[in-house]
């Protein structure tokens, strides 16, 4: 899913904002939009992680008791 979106992201970026022909014309969402989108589903994969990438460990120094 996120490849596709990545990959759907750069097509978006390299074509043209507005395109319009004899059919109809089109535009795409702007390129901030399709960040936050991109930010918003990263953010939903990460967070169906069993890891959270935070992870507290107890430091003892050797020959300490």
């Amino acid at each position: 899913m996120a490849d596709e979106l990545d990959h759907t992201i750069r097509q978006n970026a390299q074509g043209p904002a507005k395109a319009a022909t004899d059919a109809g014309s089109v535009e795409q969402h702007p390129l901030p939009d399709q960040i936050a989108a991109d930010r918003y589903l990263s953010s939903k994969e990460a967070a169906k992680e069993k890891k959270r990438g935070l992870k507290f460990n107890k430091l003892v120094p050797p020959g300490v008791n």
